[in-house]
């Protein structure tokens, strides 16, 4: 299977609201409705933005259905359920409703976690998995830091530039297109600012969420897994990537230099790539 590096990228006004279980989901759904399916799931605190370059490249001919997670960017946020029951849940959901067949379910960090429990617990819903930098064995001490950077992101910007300040800042490995995209999809206007939409409530829940171990799924998921890590990355360490192959041998295990964890952001022709591989593995 090939892509079509010259596909122009979608942009937020592509997005729209679908019912997803208990809860109503912001998705957006490009591509062929009876072509080879892959559902795209974002990391903590981002928006189903981060992978407006991986569908760009994917091309017109992979149906793709990028998600907006509960708790963040225009879908629903609940007061409570983020576990990674509930954030699966509302994806198996979404697959029943909306989508034929099994598919390839890619995620980053957050989205990495959600795509393995999915993968294990629903295999006839799931074909195969591209996990981007996020383990089993991240450290706790990753995600008490992770937890400090949700809480100090909930605050109110003055200007779309002070976003975009901010963003660079704290991603200092994001090309200019991202960052903007990051501003885009996931502030709006409050009063007299612009808050982030990710609800700060949701963010601190689901952090709690990830220290709930998954190693079980991950040793027993029946379809393919590719684990993805950038070579910087301060969230999988390299210890922690080295276990998972440790525990799974048959994943395929791709670590891409000069990269931290924003992988998908920051190369998104490889992930692309990986994805393509993924579809052709799994027919």
């Amino acid at each position: 299977m090939t892509f079509d590096p010259q596909q122009s990228g979608p942009g937020v006004g592509d997005v729209h609201r679908v019912s997803a279980g208990e809860i109503e989901l912001c998705i957006r759904d490009l591509g062929p409705r009876d072509g080879p399916t892959v559902v795209l799931l974002h990391g903590t605190t981002a928006s189903l933005g981060v992978w407006d370059g991986v569908v760009a490249r994917l091309g017109g001919s992979i149906r793709t259905i990028a998600v907006d997670q509960r708790g963040h960017g225009r879908s629903d946020k609940p007061a409570t359920g983020y576990g990674a029951a509930e954030y699966c849940g509302d994806v198996l959901a979404l697959l029943q409703r909306h989508a034929r067949g099994p598919v390839v379910a890619a995620g980053h960090s957050l989205g990495a976690r959600n795509a393995v429990v999915l993968g294990a617990a629903h295999p006839h819903a799931v074909a195969g998995v591209v996990a981007v930098d996020y383990t089993p064995f991240v450290e706790p001490g990753v995600l008490d830091d992770l937890d400090t950077r949700v809480r100090g992101g909930d605050r109110t910007f003055t200007s779309p530039a002070e976003i975009e300040a901010y963003l660079r800042e704290r991603y200092p490995l994001l090309p200019a297109d991202a960052v903007g995209r990051r501003r885009q999809y996931g502030y709006a206007a409050a009063g007299a600012g612009l808050r982030p939409l990710a609800d700060p409530g949701a963010m601190v829940r689901t952090v709690a969420g990830l220290r709930q171990a998954f190693t079980a799924e991950t040793r027993n998921i029946p379809v393919p897994v590719t684990l993805i890590r950038g070579e910087h990355s301060r969230i999988v360490s390299p210890r922690a990537f080295a276990a998972t192959r440790e525990l799974r041998p048959d994943f395929r295990a791709v670590q891409l230099p000069g990269l931290d964890h924003y992988v998908p952001e920051e190369d998104p022709r490889s992930v692309a790539d990986e994805i393509v591989r993924m579809l052709d593995r799994t027919g």
